[in-house]
């Protein structure tokens, strides 16, 4: 990789070191995702594709062109800001790819009763065997795939996990379902800004938040219970939930619009009006704007837009050889005691914001905001002034 940024978080502690070579990071892990410890999986060969067109492998955007409102609430509706707080049960947060999937699967081998995952796409053969593997040692292993815009790259993965126990479903029919989240035992949730894509992981920007609050699992736990059986829901709030296609724009609105002196920004899209116009203002008051993002002419008129009010925005290169930003996270005044920061599987888009199912949190929490507010802070130093 042609630029080398490598923050290593656990549990709120960031070290960014740019540029520099013969540095080894990690949670005791190597980044290393995928093994062939379960050869008799039928799905070696995929190649990876998150768009709804072929132009770039590791995109995650969440554009559709419909969507029903059965994963709850009417998308006409945007409902108030949920709550921010620092959390009743611990957090910490990951950052890929540093940090490796090793945690990730550790939970899930770890299980003693039960496994939940709702995910945009699953590709990854490690999860897959471990995901097998728990089924059949008697622990209630149940996943959602998305159907809406994925079926076709998830069918064999699908097939594999119904073929050993698993209990798999569909996600509603007609709603995209962006959600990444691992839930196991009822105790533990993992809120990812990545979709489980082993061939996406080493050169990916994204976080995955560990959560336990005992409030936020339960809204996790009963919104899957809805999703799982195809039923309605509007999803509870948790602590500090923020989901699509409920409070999701109003949450994240709340971020940029608390910010005072500096507020960071991270996505993989800039197509919601709303969103830009609030960055905007953000800068014509005053406040420090900084936005890093993977290059994309579909961008160019709102990253000239922000820029004339006074936002500084910086892409990476759309190349294999380059990170790209894929994470989704928004970090106002870090440092300050009015800190707060949203990250999550919610791209900048009208789809993702008001039509399909999608998971993050908004928190208060100054350790996994010190983290994440390093990590940007680390790809915006390595990113490139835009110049339209």
């Amino acid at each position: 990789m042609r630029r080398l940024l490598v923050p290593v978080v656990l549990v709120g502690v960031a070290t960014a070191l740019a540029g520099c070579k013969g540095v080894q990071v990690g949670l005791g892990a190597s980044s290393t995702a995928s093994s062939s410890s379960h050869s008799s999986s039928s799905h070696s060969s995929k190649t990876t594709s998150d768009k709804t067109s072929s132009d770039k492998s590791k995109s995650d955007k969440s554009k559709s062109s419909t969507s029903s409102s059965s994963s709850g609430s009417d998308s006409s509706t945007v409902q108030a800001a949920g709550p921010a707080s620092a959390g009743s049960g611990a957090l910490r947060v990951l950052s890929e790819p540093q940090a490796g999937m090793s945690s990730v699967y550790k939970l899930i081998t770890g299980a003693k009763s039960s496994v939940d995952l709702t995910m945009y796409e699953l590709i990854d053969t490690t999860a897959e065997s471990d995901l097998a593997a728990d089924a059949k040692r008697g622990v209630d292993v149940r996943v959602i795939l998305d159907s809406h815009l994925e079926k076709s790259r998830n069918t064999s993965t699908y097939d594999y996990l119904e073929a050993h126990k698993v209990h798999v479903t569909w996600a509603p029919s007609g709603t995209t379902y962006h959600q990444k989240t691992l839930t196991v035992d009822n105790k533990t949730s993992v809120v990812m800004t990545l979709n489980m894509v082993s061939e996406d992981y080493s050169g990916t920007r994204d976080f995955a938040v560990f959560d336990t609050s005992k409030s936020d699992i339960s809204a996790i736990v009963a919104t899957f219970n809805a999703d799982f059986a195809h039923q309605s829901i509007t999803p509870p709030d948790g602590a500090d939930l923020v989901w699509s296609p409920t409070n999701s724009q109003a949450a994240i609105l709340a971020v940029i619009d608390a910010a005072k002196h500096t507020l960071s920004v991270e996505n993989e899209e800039m197509d919601d009006s709303v969103i830009t116009s609030a960055l905007e203002a953000d800068a014509r008051r005053g406040v420090d704007v900084k936005v890093t993002m993977t290059a994309d002419s579909e961008w160019d008129s709102a990253f000239s837009a922000l820029e004339k009010a006074g936002v500084h925005v910086r892409t990476y290169k759309d190349s294999d050889d380059v990170l790209y930003i894929h994470a989704k996270a928004v970090v106002a005044d870090t440092g300050s005691s009015d800190e707060q920061l949203f990250v999550g599987s919610e791209n900048f888009s009208n789809a993702s914001l008001r039509e399909n199912r999608e998971l993050g949190i908004r928190t208060t929490n100054k350790a996994v905001i010190s983290a994440t507010a390093g990590v940007l802070a680390a790809d915006y130093a390595g990113g490139t002034a835009y110049s339209s």
